[in-house]
């Protein structure tokens, strides 16, 4: 899915299903782009990717030709958002948004003037996403993180700000927001569930679109089926462990037989 098709689709709210990645592993991220997945995450922030592992892993989505190649990025500013689209990611996911006027500068940084304050020089992105300014912010989404309490607090207000494309929970760092011991802690299960409503709701009235993280393909499918819009599925690091493992269980089962 080009740039342009994915942004026509996630503003129209249509449901997308992406994959996580968080290694630094280009050859693996294209087998991943091959699958269908409607987008694939690289995880600058968390994620164990540096700038030319960026570069690569964006380059493998688009040879792997099925899915848009997204960056959530280490922060909101200005520097890392740029160098993420300028090496040909289709959006940014823009972590820890607490306010409005956070989610403006987020949008400006992704904008080039008069509409923001993003600084042209798109290198690789020149090739697939623009080059002009105007098709560039055409084909270009921001989605902003709620996944502090200061920004479950202000989701409509952020929701409504303009330019913002969506919003997109972040589980873990929410539950705990909430008062969790652990990023899976059930304890909190009602509040975060009404928490998670509330983001729903607030990105609903402000029609842009919302998704969420999820730990697997079943849930994805259930928080759909909910109302969120988009939905990404676990990493890859933790299906390569589970993968292993279960092949090790296979295996020492039937040696002990």
């Amino acid at each position: 899915m080009n740039a342009a098709r994915f942004a026509t689709a996630l503003r129209s709210r249509e449901r997308l299903i992406g994959y996580w990645s968080i290694l630094d592993a280009p050859v693996a991220t294209e087998r991943i782009a091959r699958l269908g997945y409607d987008y694939v995450c690289l995880d600058g922030q968390h994620g164990l990717i540096g700038y030319s592992g960026l570069l690569h892993s964006l380059t493998a989505i688009d040879a792997g030709g099925a899915s848009a190649g997204l960056v959530r990025v280490e922060a909101n500013d200005p520097v890392p958002i740029g160098r993420a689209l300028d090496a040909g990611a289709a959006g940014v996911i823009v972590p820890l948004i607490d306010t409005p006027e956070q989610a403006a500068d987020a949008v400006a940084s992704c904008r080039y003037a008069p509409a923001g304050r993003r600084s042209y020089g798109p290198m690789r992105s020149a090739l697939r996403i623009g080059p002009a300014p105007a098709e560039a912010h055409e084909a270009t989404v921001v989605l902003a993180m709620i996944e502090t309490a200061a920004g479950l607090a202000a989701v409509k207000e952020i929701c409504a700000v303009p330019g913002l494309d969506g919003v997109y929970i972040g589980p873990s760092d929410l539950r705990i927001a909430l008062g969790g011991a652990t990023s899976t802690d059930p304890a909190v299960d009602t509040e975060f569930e009404a928490a998670l409503r509330a983001v729903r709701e607030a990105a609903d009235e402000a029609g842009i679109a919302v998704g969420i993280h999820t730990p697997d393909g079943t849930t994805a499918a259930r928080r759909l089926a909910e109302g969120f819009t988009y939905a990404s599925v676990s990493s890859d690091l933790t299906h390569l462990e589970q993968a292993a493992r279960d092949h090790l269980g296979a295996a020492r089962r039937s040696s002990a037989t």
